[in-house]
Protein backbone atom coordinates (compact mmCIF):
# COMPACT_ATOMS: atom_id res chain seq x y z
CA UNK A 1 0.00 0.00 0.00
CA UNK A 2 1.36 3.27 -0.61
CA UNK A 3 0.89 5.94 2.18
CA UNK A 4 0.46 9.22 0.52
CA UNK A 5 2.20 11.41 2.70
CA UNK A 6 5.26 13.01 3.02
CA UNK A 7 5.32 13.55 6.81
CA UNK A 8 7.45 11.14 8.47
CA UNK A 9 6.15 11.42 11.79
CA UNK A 10 2.22 9.51 10.02
CA UNK A 11 4.55 7.22 8.51
CA UNK A 12 5.97 6.23 11.63
CA UNK A 13 3.12 6.03 13.69
CA UNK A 14 0.94 4.10 11.04
CA UNK A 15 3.76 1.58 10.42
CA UNK A 16 3.89 1.01 14.01
CA UNK A 17 0.08 0.81 14.67
CA UNK A 18 -0.41 -1.36 11.86
CA UNK A 19 3.04 -3.32 11.52
CA UNK A 20 1.86 -6.24 9.55
CA UNK A 21 0.44 -4.07 6.45
CA UNK A 22 3.24 -3.71 3.61
CA UNK A 23 3.36 0.49 3.67
CA UNK A 24 5.67 2.58 1.28
CA UNK A 25 5.89 5.51 1.06
CA UNK A 26 4.28 8.19 -1.84
CA UNK A 27 7.10 8.11 -4.24
CA UNK A 28 9.04 11.60 -4.71
CA UNK A 29 8.40 11.74 -8.14
CA UNK A 30 4.38 12.10 -7.29
CA UNK A 31 3.01 15.59 -6.93
CA UNK A 32 -0.10 15.87 -4.61
CA UNK A 33 -2.49 18.12 -5.20
CA UNK A 34 -3.56 20.51 -2.82
CA UNK A 35 -5.45 19.86 0.01
CA UNK A 36 -8.86 22.11 -0.52
CA UNK A 37 -11.50 20.16 1.63
CA UNK A 38 -13.17 21.52 4.31
CA UNK A 39 -13.34 18.50 6.16
CA UNK A 40 -10.81 16.05 7.09
CA UNK A 41 -12.82 13.23 4.96
CA UNK A 42 -12.65 15.45 1.69
CA UNK A 43 -8.77 16.12 2.17
CA UNK A 44 -7.73 12.72 2.97
CA UNK A 45 -9.52 11.40 -0.13
CA UNK A 46 -8.33 13.81 -2.16
CA UNK A 47 -4.30 12.71 -1.53
CA UNK A 48 -5.57 9.12 -1.85
CA UNK A 49 -7.22 9.55 -4.82
CA UNK A 50 -4.55 11.25 -6.23
CA UNK A 51 -2.20 8.32 -4.98
CA UNK A 52 -4.26 5.88 -6.73
CA UNK A 53 -4.20 7.30 -9.79
CA UNK A 54 -0.32 8.25 -10.40
CA UNK A 55 0.68 4.90 -8.96
CA UNK A 56 -2.55 2.27 -9.89
CA UNK A 57 -1.52 1.06 -6.39
CA UNK A 58 -3.72 0.77 -3.55
CA UNK A 59 -3.70 3.81 -1.67
CA UNK A 60 -3.51 5.11 2.05
CA UNK A 61 -3.65 9.17 2.85
CA UNK A 62 -5.04 10.73 6.27
CA UNK A 63 -6.33 13.56 7.31
CA UNK A 64 -6.07 14.78 10.96
CA UNK A 65 -5.92 17.55 12.82
CA UNK A 66 -7.23 19.39 16.72
CA UNK A 67 -10.73 20.86 17.15
CA UNK A 68 -11.18 23.29 19.92
CA UNK A 69 -14.70 23.81 21.57
CA UNK A 70 -13.79 27.34 22.18
CA UNK A 71 -12.43 27.87 19.17
CA UNK A 72 -15.61 26.40 16.92
CA UNK A 73 -13.40 23.50 15.84
CA UNK A 74 -10.58 25.79 14.83
CA UNK A 75 -8.00 24.92 13.83
CA UNK A 76 -9.51 22.09 12.28
CA UNK A 77 -8.50 20.89 8.60
CA UNK A 78 -6.27 24.04 9.05
CA UNK A 79 -4.20 22.58 12.36
CA UNK A 80 -0.99 22.32 10.22
CA UNK A 81 -1.19 25.55 9.23
CA UNK A 82 -3.00 27.21 11.71
CA UNK A 83 -0.40 30.45 12.35
CA UNK A 84 -0.09 30.30 8.48
CA UNK A 85 1.55 28.67 4.95
CA UNK A 86 4.99 27.22 6.75
CA UNK A 87 4.56 27.74 10.03
CA UNK A 88 6.05 25.53 12.39
CA UNK A 89 4.41 23.06 15.09
CA UNK A 90 5.43 25.75 17.63
CA UNK A 91 3.67 28.56 15.98
CA UNK A 92 0.74 26.48 15.72
CA UNK A 93 0.87 25.37 19.06
CA UNK A 94 1.33 29.10 20.60
CA UNK A 95 -1.17 30.57 18.35
CA UNK A 96 -3.96 27.90 19.11
CA UNK A 97 -3.08 28.40 23.01
CA UNK A 98 -2.91 32.03 22.21
CA UNK A 99 -6.45 32.18 20.67
CA UNK A 100 -7.74 29.50 23.47
CA UNK A 101 -6.48 32.34 26.56
CA UNK A 102 -8.36 34.88 24.53
CA UNK A 103 -11.62 33.10 24.43
CA UNK A 104 -11.98 32.38 27.42
CA UNK A 105 -12.56 28.77 27.00
CA UNK A 106 -12.07 25.74 29.12
CA UNK A 107 -9.93 24.08 26.54
CA UNK A 108 -11.57 21.06 26.12
CA UNK A 109 -10.46 19.87 22.33
CA UNK A 110 -9.97 16.60 20.60
CA UNK A 111 -7.83 14.95 17.96
CA UNK A 112 -9.72 13.69 14.91
CA UNK A 113 -7.94 11.85 12.52
CA UNK A 114 -9.58 10.56 8.82
CA UNK A 115 -8.25 7.77 6.85
CA UNK A 116 -8.83 7.08 3.12
CA UNK A 117 -8.28 3.92 1.09
CA UNK A 118 -8.89 3.66 -2.35
CA UNK A 119 -8.83 0.28 -3.54
CA UNK A 120 -10.30 -2.28 -6.06
CA UNK A 121 -13.21 -1.94 -4.11
CA UNK A 122 -13.91 1.50 -4.01
CA UNK A 123 -13.18 4.12 -1.39
CA UNK A 124 -13.70 3.68 2.39
CA UNK A 125 -13.26 5.58 5.18
CA UNK A 126 -11.80 5.47 8.70
CA UNK A 127 -12.48 8.14 11.37
CA UNK A 128 -10.80 8.43 14.85
CA UNK A 129 -11.25 10.57 17.20
CA UNK A 130 -9.12 11.93 21.11
CA UNK A 131 -11.09 13.37 23.40
CA UNK A 132 -9.09 15.66 25.68
CA UNK A 133 -8.35 19.33 26.43
CA UNK A 134 -5.53 21.96 26.27
CA UNK A 135 -3.81 23.48 29.20
CA UNK A 136 -1.02 26.26 28.48
CA UNK A 137 1.65 25.08 30.04
CA UNK A 138 3.27 22.51 27.34
CA UNK A 139 5.29 19.23 28.32
CA UNK A 140 7.02 16.44 27.19
CA UNK A 141 9.45 15.88 23.91
CA UNK A 142 7.25 13.09 22.55
CA UNK A 143 4.96 13.30 19.39
CA UNK A 144 4.53 16.46 17.52
CA UNK A 145 1.92 19.15 16.31
CA UNK A 146 -0.20 19.83 19.66
CA UNK A 147 0.96 17.00 21.28
CA UNK A 148 3.08 18.81 24.29
CA UNK A 149 -0.33 20.78 25.35
CA UNK A 150 -3.43 17.85 24.94
CA UNK A 151 -3.78 15.82 27.88
CA UNK A 152 -5.83 12.97 26.68
CA UNK A 153 -9.06 11.62 28.61
CA UNK A 154 -8.32 8.26 27.95
CA UNK A 155 -5.52 8.42 30.52
CA UNK A 156 -8.25 8.81 33.40
CA UNK A 157 -8.91 11.79 35.76
CA UNK A 158 -5.62 11.67 37.61
CA UNK A 159 -2.94 11.10 35.15
CA UNK A 160 -2.58 14.61 33.54
CA UNK A 161 0.09 13.66 31.09
CA UNK A 162 0.31 15.31 27.55
CA UNK A 163 0.33 13.23 24.39
CA UNK A 164 3.75 14.42 24.55
CA UNK A 165 4.65 12.73 28.01
CA UNK A 166 3.02 9.09 27.32
CA UNK A 167 4.95 6.84 25.53
CA UNK A 168 4.99 5.75 21.50
CA UNK A 169 2.93 2.34 22.90
CA UNK A 170 0.85 4.75 25.19
CA UNK A 171 -0.05 7.07 22.43
CA UNK A 172 -0.76 4.71 20.03
CA UNK A 173 -3.28 3.02 22.13
CA UNK A 174 -5.43 5.81 22.42
CA UNK A 175 -4.87 8.35 19.50
CA UNK A 176 -7.08 9.59 17.05
CA UNK A 177 -5.03 8.05 14.36
CA UNK A 178 -4.54 4.71 16.32
CA UNK A 179 -8.54 4.59 16.76
CA UNK A 180 -8.86 5.46 12.76
CA UNK A 181 -5.88 2.89 12.17
CA UNK A 182 -7.73 -0.29 14.30
CA UNK A 183 -10.77 0.43 12.14
CA UNK A 184 -8.74 0.01 8.98
CA UNK A 185 -7.36 -2.78 10.50
CA UNK A 186 -10.28 -4.62 11.04
CA UNK A 187 -11.64 -3.63 7.83
CA UNK A 188 -8.33 -5.25 6.02
CA UNK A 189 -8.55 -8.40 7.91
CA UNK A 190 -12.20 -8.56 7.22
Amino acid sequence: MILATRNRNKVRELAEILPTADLRALPDEVELPPETGTTFEENALIKARAAREATGEVALADDSGLEVDALDGRPGVYSARYAGEGASDGENLEKVLWDLAASGGDGTARYVCVIALVDDAGEHLFRGTCEGRLIQEPRGDGGFGYDPAFVPEATGADDGRTMAELSPEEKNAISHRGDAARKLAAHLSG
